[in-house]
């Protein structure tokens, strides 16, 4: 955002700016990211993150489908591999990522999270500039929107078996240490006689409509282990669901 406008946001009263036709096109959002509107959007009020890859091996591709009125396709923010962050749609309008999907219970991911794609093909590591510039995009949008820590998904987690980004290759692990989703570390403790895993993967949020599918999002997001055709969890895997279970019970301080 040029510094004049960052200005105009700052000090101008709400009268001013209207009179002055200045603010009133002003998106909700971060304000070091550049502004390039996408079209495809509608009100909304945010309560999740919602993390996606482009497929794309280039800024310039990723950002003309996200803007094109052809496609259909937005999100609110794209960040390139080295950090360049821009904003395609107000934080507070519903931007069309998401499709169709599911959380805990919440069947239209798009009318409650605010998406961020990062341009990777999906078969590369993230570049620590993006995943830094991530980072300080999560930082600003929690402080904005109040986002619980255990809300910050990925697009496979909310399309289990439709979609499997951000792929294996993201850091959910660090983007929980800066408090941006839930993780747990070994030595995990077992769950009690009669835990019910499928149970569980509801109850943390996932659509279990179609076990093997939400049991493969899971596996991609949480556990090492690159086993996607299995269809039953290993006990592994069933410890680190019951810890992840207790972590999202937690006050949000811990």
């Amino acid at each position: 955002m040029p510094p004049f406008r960052r200005l105009l946001r700052r000090y101008l009263p709400p009268a001013l700016c209207l009179m002055a036709g200045a603010c009133a096109t002003l998106p909700a959002g971060d304000p070091a990211a550049q502004w390039r509107p996408s079209p495809n959007h509608g009100v909304r009020k945010a309560n999740y993150v919602v993390l996606h890859h482009t497929s794309s091996n280039s800024m310039e591709r990723a950002l003309s489908v996200l803007t094109s009125p052809l496609s259909g396709v937005s999100s609110h923010y794209l960040v390139d591999r080295n950090g360049a962050v821009l904003q395609l749609v107000d934080e507070n309008r519903r931007a069309w990522h998401a499709g169709e999907s599911y959380w805990g219970g919440q069947t239209d991911m798009n009318s409650a999270s605010i998406g961020i794609e990062l341009v990777n093909n999906g078969r590369e590591p993230f570049p620590p500039a993006q995943i830094d510039a991530l980072l300080a995009l999560l930082a600003g949008i929690q402080s904005r929107h109040h986002i619980p820590r255990a809300n910050f998904l990925g697009h496979a987690d909310v399309a289990p078996g439709r979609k499997a980004d951000p792929s294996a290759f993201f850091p959910w692990r660090r983007l929980a240490a800066a408090g941006f989703g839930l993780w747990c570390e070994p030595p995990y403790a077992p769950p009690p006689e009669g835990f019910d895993a499928l149970s569980g993967l509801a109850a943390l949020g996932y659509d279990t409509r179609v076990p093997y599918k939400a049991i493969a999002a899971f596996r991609l997001h949480f556990s090492s282990a690159r086993t996607e055709d299995d269809a039953e969890m290993s006990a592994t895997e069933r410890e680190i669901l019951y810890c992840l279970l207790q972590r999202a019970m937690r006050p949000e301080r811990e």
